[in-house]
């Protein structure tokens, strides 16, 4: 293809995405009482006496449903944009790219949906920390927008960081490093996978270090036994 034509593809592709996006927010929107009950509920669960959020100027419930809207909109809409990008990059592929593409679209979209609940069912035991690191003279006031952006921050953090295998994989595939290789690093490679777990975990609460340290390294020897499998 010519590249306008590449480019018209894309704006295509762009358009349906925009438009799927919209309308998600328009229903996230209308729906924000009830995500805001699901994005309450750890917090509800580590602080069951009192778990109201407290806005301090008269735009912030309107800049709160409006950001909920659209993390809400953006969540529903990464399937769409995954198989968008996936149309638009098959034709260029070659026979054995296509191949292993489909998986990786899907490995990628499994780990980090897997990720980010994780993260939501976590965040409990992080607040109960963060809650009690305190004190007991230090009584909890959180304002919404506070409190979405960090547990929306630990979702993605969790959600970007399962996406670790998949590059492994990609990079076992394409012979940038080998299994052999990684197997013989396993001892750096667990010290580097928890310092990007402290790194990447926004509340720094020991429990969610743990958490997100674990199942990383359960994901590195996987990948190297998937690239294993992979190279036969």
């Amino acid at each position: 293809m010519p590249w306008m034509e590449h480019l018209r593809e894309l704006r295509k592709r762009i358009i349906v995405v925009a438009a799927v996006f919209l309308v998600f927010s328009i229903v996230c929107f209308a729906l924000y009482p009830q995500i805001l009950d699901f994005l309450k509920a750890p917090y509800c669960r580590a602080s069951p006496k009192n778990c109201q959020l407290y806005i301090r100027g008269p735009l912030e419930g309107l800049s709160l449903r409006v950001s909920i809207a659209a993390y809400g909109s953006l969540f529903c809409t990464l399937p769409v944009i995954l198989f968008e990008t996936w149309q638009f990059v098959v034709p260029g592929l070659k026979s054995k790219e296509r191949k292993y593409a489909l998986p990786f679209v899907l490995a990628s979209t499994a780990l980090f949906i897997g990720g980010m609940a994780l993260a939501y069912f976590t965040f409990e035991h992080a607040l109960q920390f963060l809650l009690n690191i305190g004190g007991s003279g230090v009584d909890p006031l959180f304002d919404p927008t506070s409190y979405l952006k960090l547990i929306v921050a630990m979702m993605l953090a969790f959600g970007v960081t399962f996406e670790f295998p998949v590059v492994l994989v990609a990079l076992e595939l394409v012979n940038v490093v080998t299994p052999k290789q990684l197997l013989s690093y396993w001892r750096v490679a667990i010290i580097g996978v928890v310092t990007l777990a402290a790194v990447f975990t926004p509340s720094g609460d020991p429990f969610s270090m743990l958490v997100l340290t674990c199942p990383l390294i359960g994901f590195y020897f996987i990948a190297i036994g998937i690239g294993k499998l992979l190279k036969k």
